[in-house]
């Protein structure tokens, strides 16, 4: 049966479908257990939680569902020197977007106050609380990790944007590798060279990975239904992840204008844009966006950017100026259907089943 490969062999799940880990407060447990009781693999992002925070969220998970589940964090957190901002990038960053703060009527805020690296802490506390599956992105680790994940029986997946990273993943020892296109939404994990160039799309860069890797690729980005889980399974996938089909649904983190946006006209239209955390990321296009493309040079590094415009994201949902705003998305979106995580699960798995055993 389709649905019987390495990947599904690897992970403990029945079916090769895997729920996108979503980073800043998107992902929910309710959506984790969903996904991971319907046969497949939830998934939780917690780059932006403390260790404790994690700890917390693990216990209701496993309180939700006793089926493998993956959690997620960033190996490279930071773009910023130690961190900072210097004074003449806040100086650039102030005087590009003093415009949209001042149309939304809030002052400038201060220069973000350093980041703080927490992916040490992170990483211990997924060791102590070995999760079936350990996903990572934006990077390497270290052999000394990738050996304590094996002999605690974790599952390591990474994430590839180009051929390269694949090779890169695959020489680190990581048990799978998921081959991110350029469709999918959100940040786009790329390590080696910079994103703006690491822009192949999924279809393409599974198969070129398939040809060198000898580990199970995982396709993502532009998969939404059964047909996409046939399709990225017939060019060689193991897996698919899928993204933005489970961020509409109502089980997610999203806010519920963030969901209605996914299914209305403007879903049509995403742009890749670093202005509103530093990294590039897809979302549906909005104003900002636009208006900003071509000026990256000014914008703070990740995830400092992020910090500075917070306050312009919150007056923005406050005041609906939906145009100020990022709303994540993959080119995929006009598709959806289903707003019900449970439901759009078994429609990936009879379409998928109609598709490659008819």
């Amino acid at each position: 049966m389709w649905y019987n490969t390495k990947a599904t062999e690897l992970l403990g799940i029945d079916y090769p479908i895997l729920q996108g880990p979503f980073g800043g407060n998107l992902s929910s447990v309710e959506l984790v257990a969903a996904v991971s009781n319907a046969g497949g693999l939830g998934g939780y992002g917690a780059y932006t939680l403390s260790a404790p925070e994690i700890a917390a969220v693990d216990k209701q998970i496993k309180a939700a569902t006793n089926k493998p589940y993956n959690i997620n964090i960033w190996v490279s957190e930071t773009d910023a020197l130690d961190g900072a901002a210097t004074d003449a990038q806040y100086e650039h960053a102030t005087q590009l977007f003093k415009p949209y703060f001042d149309e939304a009527g809030i002052p400038l805020p201060p220069k973000p106050d350093p980041f703080k690296l927490r992916f040490e802490n992170q990483l211990q506390v997924i060791l102590d609380l070995r999760p079936k599956v350990f996903s990572f992105m934006f990077g390497t680790l270290p052999a000394d990790v990738m050996e304590q994940c094996r002999k605690l029986g974790i599952v390591t997946v990474g994430a590839a944007t180009t051929l390269d990273e694949a090779i890169a993943l695959e020489a680190s020892g990581v048990d799978l590798i998921i081959a991110s296109g350029f469709e999918a939404g959100g940040h786009r994990p790329s390590f080696l060279a910079p994103a703006e160039s690491s822009t192949t799309g999924t279809f393409v860069l599974l198969q070129l990975i398939k040809e060198k890797v000898k580990v199970p690729v995982i396709a993502a980005g532009g998969i939404a239904n059964g047909r996409g889980v046939a399709g990225a399974l017939t060019l060689g996938a193991d897996a698919v992840q899928i993204g933005t089909a489970f961020l509409a649904v109502d089980e997610s983190g999203a806010l519920p204008i963030h969901r209605q946006m996914l299914f209305s006209d403007a879903a049509k239209y995403t742009t890749l844009s670093r202005a509103f955390t530093g990294r590039l990321g897809r979302g549906i296009t909005s104003r900002v966006a636009k208006d900003l493309a071509g000026k990256e040079a000014e914008f703070l590094p990740f995830p400092l950017q992020t910090t500075f415009m917070s306050p312009l994201r919150k007056a923005a949902l406050e005041q609906q100026k939906w145009d100020m705003i990022l709303f994540w998305g993959g080119q995929i979106a006009p598709i959806l259907k289903h707003t019900n995580a449970t439901a759009l699960m078994q429609s990936l798995i009879e379409d998928t089943t109609k598709i490659m055993n008819p």
